[in-house]
């Protein structure tokens, strides 16, 4: 099993959270970014950095997780990609998608960007909060206890 994290927009709360699971579950865990970032010295854990562009990251995590890999994702569609081929996604909020929920929240999630598009709607995610940590620690262990067994 791998832990793929969706890295560019993975708030730094999320991260330390991943890292500290990456150490504690000795699991492979690889963030994928278009930008440089600083990773801590682990034996687990690694930076892949792939080229600047629309869905680049999205596309390496895609073409490269697998079934009972976990992928740590607030990307809708990369969860649709993942969960078809067997893995489970994670938003960083602690939101679950798996077979059961990620065409729920696919339709969701395209009903209000087309709200966006004719302007019924403001844009963008609510700031990430401490709630919203303790919930994506909580999942998180969850996951791992339950994927690593």
């Amino acid at each position: 099993m791998i832990m793929w994290v969706d890295a560019d927009a993975c708030p730094k709360d999320a991260k330390d959270l991943i890292y500290r699971a990456a150490d504690r579950y000795q699991l492979e865990t690889v963030l994928v970014a278009n930008a440089e970032m600083r990773v801590p010295k682990s034996a687990f854990i690694r930076l892949e950095r792939v080229g600047k562009g629309f869905d680049i990251a999205d596309d390496f995590i895609a073409e490269n997780a697998g079934s009972g890999d976990l992928v740590i994702t607030a990307d809708i569609p990369l969860a649709g990609r993942v969960v078809a081929v067997g893995a489970v996604a994670l938003d960083p909020r602690g939101g679950i998608l798996d077979e059961d929920t990620v065409h729920a929240r696919l339709a969701t999630r395209n009903l209000l960007a087309e709200l966006r598009e004719v302007g019924m709607m403001g844009g963008g995610p609510p700031p990430y909060k401490p709630k919203d940590r303790a919930k994506f620690a909580s999942a998180l262990d969850r996951l791992l206890h339950k994927l690593t067994r």
